[in-house]
């Protein structure tokens, strides 16, 4: 198993930017598949960004170009760069991991930290 903890969130004016962190301890981190998930009030958690042990990345169309998501297998961290926030981002952020054998993007995530919220004001 791994357990992950998020950090790095906050209040934050729009246009301003935050860096979300994803800490996970138990098994080898570098063969986990990432990804950053968000839920707003009242909407369905989304998929915001996502990460393979290869590097290779993809985003939500409404984070692209703003957002980066990032892995450094070493700390055993993933992260999320979020840059020119916006009142739309306003959400708790939650990061995910699943075990994978080969570079690809996971449809299921088994582990998940307990989130962090992140305010954008206007």
């Amino acid at each position: 198993q791994v357990q992950l903890v998020e950090s790095g969130g906050g209040l934050v004016q729009a246009g301003g930017s935050l860096r979300l962190s994803c800490a996970a301890s138990g098994r080898t981190f570098s063969g986990y598949a990432m990804g950053w998930f968000r839920q707003a009030p009242g909407k369905q958690r989304e998929l915001v960004a996502a990460i393979t042990i290869g590097g290779t990345t993809k985003y939500a169309d409404s984070v692209k170009g703003r957002f980066t998501i990032y892995r450094d297998d070493a700390r055993n961290t993933a992260y999320l760069q979020m840059s020119s926030l916006k009142r739309e981002d306003t959400a708790v952020y939650y990061c995910a991991a699943h075990a994978v054998s080969w570079r690809y993007f996971p449809s299921i995530y088994d582990y998940w930290g307990q989130g962090t919220q992140v305010t954008v004001s206007p």
